[in-house]
């Protein structure tokens, strides 16, 4: 991997060119001169696009352009956002764009890494207060031997897929899936992969040094803490009673009270204080307070044992229609996951740029509507969150999906109620859902988030089942999806500059305990697949047949295969191997599809009787077509035991007649005789 600055967008804060062999992503970093006035929040915008032109392409579809970004491009961009945005001070506000472009592809590796190195090149060559650089690589597993940067064909053959981002000592982001992967092993990896980061992060800080800029330094404005301190004094006891409650909305009213109440005390006390000066002062009050009764007095928000899960709650078969459907809740949390199988004509397409899978046979989607948490809020195109969450709990349970299943699966998971980790929500009841529909997973998959809570002392606690707030307030959302055997998903967001090794080992052993009673109290509601699919849901009937027949069964511009279709209900599908794949809601759609096919792909037998039809009449005989596209000739002298002056005194075209089969020449010419088949009647 190499790095290389100087030569494009010189008018950018710093842009660098990041390769692997001959994949380049490109990255430029601007950013505003100050924060916009009223800016309370890090404005970072991180963009990635994928270029056609980088593979030599041109792009797919009507329009010639590349258009709105694809699902890839969106993870990537989070992908990239997540251990960058941790790196600014918390009180830094002006506006950053990062803005990285795919321009070279070679097809066989996933660029999503050199996205995350490009940016943080860039930002280490900037002067911005950036306290990096980090370092990404993605590993693999083939055979028991790790790989770093694998090829798609070797990323296909391993048992793990994980992007793994560090900085120089610490760990800042993992990503990815796995094989139901025990924590010892998935460990391992990450140690292995650190290796590669150091040296990605060496070359970067060669780069400054090679350009002639200073060694950086990291320098965090300090904040003034005059107005947090005076209300910490009027109204810090009193907000640590109030996060003791523990339902949701009966706390955030008695918040709501205090803070109302709080702001005329601090108005007496401050009488210019503006509002904005106090909606901070009372955010850092409550951020503290959270993180002071968890490290200082043991408690956490409603009094739960920082190892105990929620209340949990589920139900299967809730709706009559779908193939599948299962209500999961833990908490205040709650989604409803429903199940749809389809044929393999519903797999989604993939055109991405950098190669690499080209459909999807299983499809997870998330949606989070406002009311999920009480509010009203604008409905309109799938957010960049949604996309994230639907992508972690879809890849979750991949890993434990049965081999060579007949369906497309498309699961659904509506967000009902939200108070923290709702895309594990989404991979337990989309198990559960699964289950229902009688898809036979190898294991049922559920999944928890571990939280972190650090103070200046260095003090550490991590709790189990993070409630929003606790997420808002807290340095860490560690999520982690498996089975009994092993890890199939995770994801890491992180507040803190990193996690040491003993952290990370022991939020992997917090969720697995986590996951076990979870897993416990699933099976109790489902404990195996059903052995029966939906009434509803599509039966399969596979066909095999000669691939030389293929042409014969699509037909002329797919005549018989929309003809098999429009008349039985049934949808077929045909693979290049001759596999048929037949499927149909009802025994009657079902057995007319078969019919079909079979006789459109049959082949004439010798001595078989055939009910025939007269296709054209020779003054030495007749063609009778025995089967759809499949005919023969009826020698006159074959018609009838007598003699028979003329064809047109026995039949003429259109008439039914029962034949024989007598003989197949080497030219494959077939010889019928009416006569045979009356003898034989």
């Amino acid at each position: 991997m190499y790095f290389e600055t100087g030569v494009l967008a010189k008018q950018a804060d710093a842009a660098v060119s990041c390769g692997l062999e001959e994949n380049i992503v490109f990255s430029a970093v601007t950013s505003a001169n100050e924060a916009r006035e009223g800016c309370d929040f890090f404005p970072l915008q991180v963009e990635y696009r994928e270029k056609f032109y980088a593979a030599g392409r041109f792009p797919g579809g009507y329009i010639k352009r590349e258009a709105r970004p694809s699902e890839k491009e969106i993870l990537t961009m989070r992908v990239t956002d997540r251990p960058i945005r941790t790196l600014f001070p918390s009180n830094f506000h002006r506006e950053v764009q990062i803005n990285n472009m795919l321009l070279s592809c070679d097809g066989l590796r996933d660029t999503d890494i050199l996205s995350v190195n490009a940016a943080s090149a860039a930002l280490t060559l900037s002067e911005l207060p950036f306290d990096g650089p980090i370092g990404a690589v993605r590993i693999a597993r083939n055979d028991g031997a790790w790989i770093i940067n694998p090829t798609h064909d070797q990323l296909a053959a391993s048992d793990l897929d994980l992007t793994y981002c560090g900085a120089r000592d610490k760990v800042m982001m993992i990503e990815g899936t796995a094989d139901e992967m025990p924590e010892e092993a998935f460990i391992e990896a990450m140690q292995t992969a650190h290796v590669e980061v150091e040296k990605i992060i060496a070359a970067q800080l060669q780069l400054r040094a090679d350009v002639g800029l200073p060694e950086k330094v990291y320098t965090p404005e300090a904040s003034d803490s005059t107005l947090l301190d005076k209300a910490r004094e009027l109204a810090g006891a009193d907000f640590i009673e109030l996060m003791k409650i523990a339902g949701k909305q009966e706390r955030q009213d008695a918040v709501s009270a205090l803070k109302a109440s709080l702001n005329v005390q601090m108005l007496e006390a401050f009488e210019d204080m503006s509002d904005e000066a106090y909606f901070h002062a009372f955010h850092d009050l409550e951020v503290e307070t959270v993180r002071r009764n968890v490290i200082e007095n043991n408690t956490r928000i409603g009094g739960r044992g920082f190892l105990e899960l929620r209340e949990l709650d589920a139900q299967v078969g809730v709706l009559p229609r779908t193939h599948g459907s299962a209500i999961f809740g833990r908490g205040e949390t709650q989604t409803l996951c429903t199940v749809t199988l389809g044929t393999k004509k519903e797999t989604q397409g993939l055109d991405a740029v950098t190669g690499g899978v080209s459909e999807k046979e299983f499809l997870l989607h998330y949606n989070f509507p406002p009311y999920s948490v009480g509010e009203v809020g604008r409905l309109g195109m799938t957010s960049r969150r949604e996309i994230g969450h639907g992508n972690l709990a879809e890849r979750s349970i991949v890993p434990v999906l049965p081999d060579d299943f007949p369906y497309a699966v498309r699961v659904v998971s509506e967000v009902m109620g939200s108070n923290g980790s709702s895309s594990m929500a989404s991979a337990c009841g989309g198990a559960l859902a699964l289950m229902d529909a009688g898809v036979p997973l190898k294991a049922p998959v559920a999944g928890i988030s571990v939280g972190l809570f650090t103070d200046d002392q260095g003090a550490s606690v991590q709790v189990i089942d993070i409630l929003g707030v606790e997420d808002h307030c807290g340095d860490m959302d560690f999520k982690v999806v498996g089975s009994r055997k092993g890890i199939t998903g995770f994801q890491v967001d992180l507040k803190v500059h990193g996690l040491n090794w003993d952290q990370v080992k022991e939020a992997f052993e917090i969720a697995r305990q986590g996951r076990s009673d979870i897993l416990d109290y699933m099976e109790s509601v489902l404990d195996t697949p059903r052995e029966e699919l939906a009434p509803t849901a599509p039966r399969i009937t596979k066909v095999k047949i000669d691939p030389e027949k293929i042409g014969a069964l699509i037909g002329p511009g797919g005549k018989h295969i929309r003809g098999i279709t429009e008349s039985s209900g049934a949808q077929v599908d045909i693979d290049e191997d001759g596999m048929v794949s037949i499927y149909a809601t009802d025994a009657a759609s079902m057995e007319s599809a078969v019919s079909q096919v079979n006789a459109l792909t049959a082949e004439i037998e010798i001595g078989t009787i055939y009910e025939g039809k007269v296709v054209t009449v020779k003054d030495f005989g007749a063609f009778v077509e025995c089967i759809p596209g499949k005919e023969g000739l009826v020698h006159i002298s074959e018609l009838a035991n007598e003699r028979v002056e003329s064809v047109d005194s026995i039949c003429k075209p259109g008439d039914a007649m029962k034949v024989k089969c007598i003989d197949i020449d080497n030219q494959g010419r077939v010889r019928l005789s009416r006569k045979a088949a009356l003898d034989d009647a």
